[in-house]
């Protein structure tokens, strides 16, 4: 199916990706991951290991390998199943990353040196007394090289800093979609389905992908009204935030709780599936707060350094600075 074609089916099903902007247009563009090297991420722990227990922790860089794929094949080399390998996250594939995997593996020894896998290297090992788990890690700082950079460099400048200081909307990345929004396409297809098909684990890419699109409806409006950044009344929260769909009445109030409800009205049968699944309703923050930002201009090119929190994008910071031009998509 081609690009164009896939984007007008997820227009006629109701799924626009297109999101409002928080800052004006700049009319300035840049290549983006142009090489898996121009795209690195350096997950940030913020805890010790304690160097005692039954899980092996391993440091690994990986490049241009998923997250998933290196867990199966440690848990091949390790001899247990993959549900007893731990990370704390899903990084790119198209990239340079690197991250922390746990192996349960007892008190067994296991010689993490001779560990070889395609496209990583194991940089350390540590023991620890927990299996490391989804969201438990501090954040990801990234070091992205966009090249091709057309705009004004003043301006631009002026705008990253503006960035640093505001924050921005904290979007679901469009990696959460799927190329060209495949598993919005996925859910809709499943819609008629019972709650048990939509558990199975070939399914959980389209349920994530779903709740996390509602969230960005929500922002959308917010943005579009200018109060993403403060909170509003009905806010449960003591900052801005939005519904990630799930059983349960709406932790806002107010207007704010039917303003939310009018906004997802034509989303309901896909509220309602949710709710069969048992998910519940949690709120998630509408500001994204990126720290430790710096910035090198080289020639065309431009070096961006910067931090976020675990479950958030860094295209959704860039998004706000200029139009980027996937090289990786359009060399698929």
């Amino acid at each position: 199916m081609t690009s164009d074609l896939q984007s007008a089916l997820l227009q006629s099903t109701g799924f626009e990706l297109d999101f409002p902007r928080a800052f004006p247009d700049l009319n300035a563009s840049a290549d983006f991951r142009t090489e898996p090297e121009d795209f690195f991420v350096d997950e940030q722990l913020g805890f010790d290991f304690s160097g005692s227990g039954e899980h092996l922790c391993l440091l690994i860089e990986k490049r241009i390998q998923n997250t998933v794929w290196v867990a199966k094949q440690l848990a091949e080399l390790a001899g247990i199943k993959q549900m007893d390998v731990g990370y704390c996250g899903l990084k790119d594939r198209h990239a340079v990353t690197r991250q922390w995997f746990s192996l349960y593996i007892g008190s067994r020894e296991m010689d993490w040196t001779s560990i070889h896998l395609e496209g990583c290297t194991v940089l350390s090992g540590a023991r620890h007394d927990k299996k490391l788990r989804r969201g438990m890690h501090a954040g990801n700082a990234f070091l992205i090289r966009l090249r091709n950079v057309q705009g004004d460099e003043k301006v631009l400048e002026q705008r990253w800093q503006e960035i640093a200081r505001q924050g921005v909307p904290n979007y679901f990345g469009e990696q959460r979609f799927g190329y060209g929004g495949g598993n919005l396409l996925r859910a809709q297809e499943l819609l008629p389905a019972h709650a048990r098909i939509w558990r199975e684990r070939k399914n959980q890419f389209a349920v994530s992908a779903i709740r996390s699109y509602l969230f960005n409806r929500v922002l959308s409006d917010r943005v579009r009204t200018g109060e993403w950044r403060h909170v509003i009344d009905g806010d449960p929260m003591d900052y801005s935030t939005g519904p990630l769909w799930g059983r349960g009445r709406s932790l806002s109030s107010n207007a704010l709780a039917q303003r939310e409800q009018c906004l997802l009205e034509q989303y309901s049968p896909y509220c309602e599936k949710l709710e069969h699944l048992g998910l519940q309703q949690e709120r998630r923050a509408l500001l994204l707060q990126p720290t430790h930002v710096s910035s090198v201009r080289n020639d065309s090119s431009w070096l961006l350094g910067f931090s976020l929190p675990p479950g958030t994008y860094a295209t959704c910071v860039l998004r706000e600075l200029l139009t980027l031009t996937n090289l990786q998509q359009h060399n698929q």
